[in-house]
């Protein structure tokens, strides 16, 4: 996505295969959420690896979808692939902290944790992170669902991690 003020026409529906289709799909979410002012995401994935997240468009978005009021929760197994693969996101989230929680999920198994966008508009849910197959819509009960599923692991199977400041003397 050359130009981050483009707007998909809408987002889409339905299954999608593989891991481009998967990122665009990202891509294209945090641009819908920029452009119509979305006040809470929830990004959830094992650590982040085939997410966009470190691209100048995805940050771009990002810094245009920031504003007071809005929120947005990150929730991971590990961030040290975070800190890695997507160092502008990193930049960018040490500015925006405040608007960002960041929780550590218990478990080793990355497949247990949801790989998912959840926002209250629309939803994205790997349902096969390793080959990027999953489903995308808007549907009421698969966006109450899946924020159920997503608010079990931020509440009972989490904890507060990834600071974006190691204060030290």
């Amino acid at each position: 996505m050359d130009d981050v003020n483009a707007v998909p026409p809408s987002l889409p529906e339905g299954r999608f295969e593989g891991r481009e289709d998967f990122r665009q799909r990202v891509r294209d979410a945090l641009t819908t959420a920029a452009r119509e002012g979305w006040g809470e995401l929830i990004l959830a994935d094992a650590d982040f690896v085939d997410w966009p997240l470190g691209e100048r468009e995805v940050v771009e978005t990002l810094q245009q979808w920031s504003r007071a009021g809005r929120r947005c929760t990150l929730l991971a197994l590990d961030y040290a692939e975070v800190v890695r693969r997507h160092p502008r996101f990193v930049q960018w989230r040490r500015q925006w902290d405040h608007l960002i929680t960041c929780r550590k999920g218990t478990g080793t198994d990355p497949l247990a944790l949801p790989s998912a966008l959840w926002s209250p508009a629309w939803v994205l849910h790997r349902l096969d992170p390793v080959r990027s197959v999953g489903i995308t819509g808007s549907e009421p009960s698969r966006r109450v669902q899946l924020r159920e599923t997503l608010n079990e692991w931020i509440e009972r199977k989490s904890s507060p991690a990834f600071p974006a400041s190691v204060l030290g003397l």
